[in-house]
Order: C-alpha cells, then sequence, then structure tokens
C-alpha cells in the first residue's frame, strides 16, 4: 500500500460510493491513489439511501430512457460482482383507484423489462391480490397488482468492499482526516490536511457528494463550482409490515410514491421524502416527515402503523444537479462530471448508488482514455467465491453459502449467513479462526476483523453502517460494544434508536 509520503497520480476527496468506485477503478488500472474523507467512509448520503439497485420506474414518466436503461443493465452487473450484499427484490405496486390507471402501470413495467438485458432478474407480472400473499397486509379495496422486480443492496457495505478492493490494490484510504486546503503548485496539487500533514497528487477529483460545491469553492479555491441542489430524503424503520418477499411501491395522491421494503428480517423500512435543505448539517428527520411516511403507508395497510411502531429514523443529503425550475421529481438523478480547465482536477456531481460504477469508468475515460474498463466483471472482495463456468454470482453465493453452513455445523446456521451476507468471503476465515467472546449478540473477533479491516473506530460505525445490528442489540450489548472500542457507554435508557445523517465530507 502506498503511504502518505508518495506523489500520487490521483487524489479523491470524499470517501462515499463515487469516490470509493473511483478509487477501486483507478488502482485497478494501476494508478497510485489516495482517499481522504473527513468522516468515516460512507458515512453520509451512501449509507442512508432506500439500499435500492434500481432503474427508476418512475422516471419512466418523465422520459429518462437513458438514464434508466443504463441503470437496469447496471442492476445485473452489481448483482453478480457483489452477491453477498445484494439480492433481487419483488415489488408489488397496487393499483389505486383515482391514481395512475392500470393500463399505465402495465406499460410502464413492460417497457422497465424490456430496456435492458435481465439475467438473474424475472420479468413483471399482473396479480390477484385477494389471493396473493403481498395482499393480506392491504386493505381489501386494493384488489389488483403489478409485481415488478429490481435489487437491494446494503449501501454502506458497497463502499467498504470498494475501498477494500483499493486498498488492496495499492491505494491509500484516510478516513476521519478533513482537508484543510487543496492548491495547485506547478504541476502538483498540494492537498493540507487539518492535521498539517501534506498529500501530493497530480490530478484531484472531488467527490464529496453535497459537500462538493463547498470544497471546490472553498477548498479548492475555483470560481466554476458546479450549483448544487441538496434534498433530504427521510427513512423510518417499523415493525415488520407483513412476512413476505415483496416489498411495496405504493402511489400517493401528490403524484409523489414510497417503498415499503422488507428490511433486517424483523422490520420494514419506508422512504423516502424530498425537501430542499441549505447545507447536509441541517437535515434532520422531522415529526413531520415521519407523520407524512406513515400516512402515506396507512393509505393502504389493513393493519396501520402507528408513532410507536417507529424503532429508528435515518435521513440522508442527495446532492442533485441544480436545474433551474424543475421540481422535486423532475429534478435529473443523473450525474454529471465537470472539469475544471487547465488544472488536472474534477468535480463530480449528482448520481444515484446505482451507477456509481459506471460513473467511475466515465470518470477514467477522460483520465486515461487508454486503459481498459476492469470492475464490471471483477467481483468485489467479499463476493470473490468459487464459482462454476458461466455461474451467475447470485448463484455461485447460495451454493456457498450452503456449503459453509454444513461445514462449519457447530456454528448456529443463522449467524453463519449473518456473516456471510456482511463480509461474505472472509466469513470463512473468521468461522475457522474462532469468534472469541460474545458480547451479546456480536462476537469480539467480528468487532476486530471491522477495525482492523475495515476502518471501524466506533461503535457506531459497527452497529449502523458496517452492520445494521444497532436495530437488534439490546441496551446491555450496545454498551459492551462501545466499550469494546474505549467509548464512555450511555446508560440504557439513552441507547439512542435513530441517528442522524453524519457528515463524513471534506472539510
Amino acid at each position: 500500500m502506498s503511504d502518505i509520503n508518495t506523489l500520487f497520480d490521483l487524489a479523491i476527496i470524499g470517501g462515499g460510493i463515487n469516490g470509493a468506485g473511483i478509487a477501486r477503478d483507478a488502482a485497478g488500472r494501476g494508478f497510485s491513489v489516495a482517499v481522504i474523507d473527513a468522516g468515516d467512509v460512507g458515512g453520509a448520503t451512501s449509507s442512508a439511501s432506500t439500499k435500492l439497485i434500481h432503474g427508476g420506474l418512475r422516471y419512466l414518466e418523465y422520459y429518462a430512457f437513458g438514464l434508466v436503461r443504463k441503470a437496469l443493465a447496471e442492476r445485473e452487473v452489481l448483482l453478480d460482482i457483489a452477491p453477498h450484499i445484494t439480492w433481487p427484490q419483488p415489488f408489488v405496486l397496487p393499483h389505486a383507484p383515482g391514481m395512475r390507471p392500470e393500463w399505465l402501470l402495465r406499460l410502464g413495467t413492460f417497457l422497465y423489462d424490456n430496456l435492458a438485458r435481465r439475467e438473474v432478474v424475472p420479468g413483471s407480472a399482473k396479480i390477484d391480490l385477494r389471493s396473493e400473499r403481498a395482499g393480506r397486509a392491504l386493505a381489501s379495496d386494493y384488489r389488483s397488482a403489478m409485481r415488478y422486480w429490481d435489487g437491494w443492496v446494503d449501501d454502506a457495505r458497497l463502499v467498504v468492499e470498494n475501498l477494500k478492493d483499493a486498498r488492496e490494490r495499492g491505494a491509500l484510504v484516510l478516513p476521519r482526516t478533513p482537508v484543510a486546503r487543496a492548491a495547485r503548485v506547478g504541476d502538483v496539487w498540494e492537498i493540507t490536511l487539518a492535521d498539517g500533514r501534506q498529500i501530493r497528487a497530480l490530478r484531484l477529483i472531488n467527490a464529496a457528494g453535497p459537500w462538493a460545491e463547498d470544497v471546490a469553492r472553498r477548498v479548492m479555491g475555483l470560481n466554476d463550482a458546479p450549483p448544487l441542489r441538496l434534498v433530504q430524503g427521510s427513512h423510518i424503520v417499523t415493525r415488520r409490515v407483513h412476512l413476505g418477499r415483496d416489498a411495496f411501491m405504493l402511489q400517493q395522491p401528490d403524484g409523489r410514491i414510497i417503498f415499503i421494503i422488507p428490511y433486517e428480517r424483523d422490520y420494514s423500512l419506508i422512504g423516502t421524502t424530498e425537501g430542499d435543505v441549505q447545507r447536509p448539517e441541517d437535515a434532520a428527520v422531522s415529526d413531520a416527515e415521519v407523520d407524512y411516511l406513515l400516512a402515506a403507508a396507512n393509505r393502504y395497510l389493513a393493519r396501520p402503523l402507528t408513532p410507536d411502531d417507529v424503532v429508528h429514523r435515518f435521513v440522508g443529503v442527495r446532492p442533485l444537479i441544480l436545474e433551474t425550475g424543475k421540481g422535486d421529481k423532475e429534478t435529473t438523478r443523473d450525474y454529471r462530471l465537470v472539469e475544471h480547465a487547465g488544472l488536472d482536477a474534477m468535480t463530480v456531481v449528482g448520481g444515484k448508488i446505482t451507477t456509481y460504477r459506471m460513473l467511475a469508468e466515465d470518470v477514467m475515460a477522460r483520465i486515461a482514455p487508454k486503459s481498459k474498463p476492469w470492475t464490471g466483471s471483477a467481483p468485489l472482495p467479499g463476493g470473490a467465491i468459487e464459482r462454476a463456468r458461466g455461474e451467475h454470482g447470485q448463484a455461485a453465493f447460495k451454493r456457498w453459502l450452503e456449503t459453509l453452513q454444513r461445514r462449519e455445523a457447530n456454528f448456529d446456521p443463522k449467524l453463519i449467513k449473518r456473516l456471510a451476507t456482511t463480509i461474505g468471503a472472509p466469513a470463512e476465515a473468521l468461522l475457522a479462526g474462532g469468534l472469541g467472546r460474545n458480547l451479546g449478540g456480536v462476537f469480539e473477533a467480528e468487532l476486530d476483523y471491522f477495525r482492523s479491516q475495515e476502518w471501524a473506530q466506533s461503535s457506531a460505525d459497527v452497529l449502523w453502517r458496517r452492520t445494521k445490528l444497532g436495530l437488534h442489540l439490546d441496551a446491555a450489548a450496545q454498551a459492551e460494544v462501545a466499550r469494546w472500542f474505549g467509548e464512555e457507554p450511555v446508560a440504557a435508557t439513552e441507547i439512542p434508536t435513530g441517528h442522524r445523517f453524519a457528515r463524513p465530507g471534506a472539510m
């Protein structure tokens, strides 16, 4: 791995999904790379999404066929290269009187099925909610629906996996390292860190997400910073709405849609809202947003949710391209690469988690047009399991997990599955070496792995990003994890049930 005194080919400010994807791609093409983030890697927008890899069915209404086609093709790629943290996810889209007509739903899902090649994601079909398991969760006046498919992803782990691969290929990753200033001195960027150290690089990429405009203006001193529109999206986690595999895509009278997604075995994830914020730091889940999401879900549910059913809430900020005159739903989710003329520097604007790898390829096509793309067929570290010739990652992972559960029969199969669907392939070595003391649902060997291999430095890093064990461990166990990291555990009655958007930015 490179050290801080290296003259890097490429320095990246921002360790979210875009910065992580660029770092992995560049390192794999032989570039020396440094990634710098002021907070935990993936600690903001990239761990506060709706956890979907999807084309965006609703974007078809705005004729964004190119974006949808690109994202649908990428959905298949991510399901293949990261099978341990992704899976195909069915969605039920009920027909609601007075909203989009049934013929339009059928047309939309037909287009969605056929805009890009599908390998593991099934096609859509009309279903009768009166005879389907999914219909039991819905009020009796909803009788028909379309079932279509997308993908689910553990967003925070996708960031970590990309950065682990980048590190294995020589990249230097510096989380919790604010950047004070970046200046062009001759042909080199001199990046001064808040602790006084300096990194030198031939090229600089600003991938600071919601802070990208501020980094370009204040840290890099540029006047051509691209303007951003910051939109916060709030989510709530509730008791499990129903026991089936299906998620729900629910139309609302205001034209918006919300998702109810099976989450962490025992819960449902409901989101998202959209509202402008001036600064990323201002983002917070308001009671009004919680009320909106509950009302939106209860418009359909047979058994209404109440505020007492909400066990967790989180918010992320989407850095969208500023498009004057466009509202929330019309603003593009595509990305833009802004090159700063004559400075060997670029600012990344917008984008979505589904297309992060394609964004990275576009960046590299500008930086190194003669080098070859490679990430579309190379499994991420946790997904690097043995495959039969021509076998898709999803099938290979299922077979590998079943074999691991048989081989490690002394361990609870549910524990093995949890480890496998968290860290993937390294779970074999972790189990073989023994897990150590049980701290109430998490083991010392896991914590050591997250700290030594995945940059975790606090209980929150583990409980809410490397895993979602914060939803499952009781207050005493969470306090044990805090002690393991050398933190002063809060009293049991003060253990938080939710977390705000945490700034990882670059300042």
